[in-house]
């Protein structure tokens, strides 16, 4: 009986303690938000960078989809946010995802662009707390001059 309680002791409650335990480190959601210029649906060297955007994390239970976390965030003046998140959402699905632009010609999602998920928990295995989101990006009205040239030759180096 004395070893079945020591047991315990060793196993059960340093894991008890250290998950009721709030995080000291917060985990830092990072990436970049940029304007396609060229309407082309991925970042090219015409492709500019958008200062004061909003960024929103935001994570959902993976059973009833109900949003449980909600964090805004500002792009720098590169279009680079960080979003510090302090909870560890181990069993939710958590995404980045693009919500204003301030500049008035590029204020589209856009699509297929305009989110990415990001994993925010310890319990997988990576040892750093930064997480990296991809690039996410709004679209202009209307594309650059010089963008049908640059698009072509994409396609030049197509097999």
């Amino acid at each position: 009986m004395a070893r079945l309680l020591l047991l315990f002791a060793l196993c059960v409650l340093p894991v008890l303690v250290s998950s009721a335990r709030p995080t000291r480190n917060p985990f830092a959601v990072e990436g970049l938000v940029y304007c396609d210029t060229c309407r082309a649906g991925f970042e090219t060297s015409k492709t500019t960078y958008i200062a004061g955007a909003t960024v929103r994390v935001e994570c959902k239970d993976r059973k009833t989809l109900d949003c449980v976390y909600s964090k805004q965030g500002k792009t720098d003046s590169t279009g680079k946010y960080k979003i510090f998140v302090t909870e560890d959402h181990e069993d939710q699905i958590c995404d980045a995802m693009v919500v204003h632009s301030p500049q008035h010609d590029c204020k589209t999602p856009a699509q297929g662009r305009d989110r990415a998920r990001v994993v925010l928990t310890r319990y997988n295995g990576i040892a750093s707390d930064n997480r990296f989101a991809n690039a996410m990006g709004f679209e202009k009205d209307e594309a650059v001059s010089g963008c049908t040239e640059l698009l072509q030759q994409y396609q030049e180096f197509d097999d």
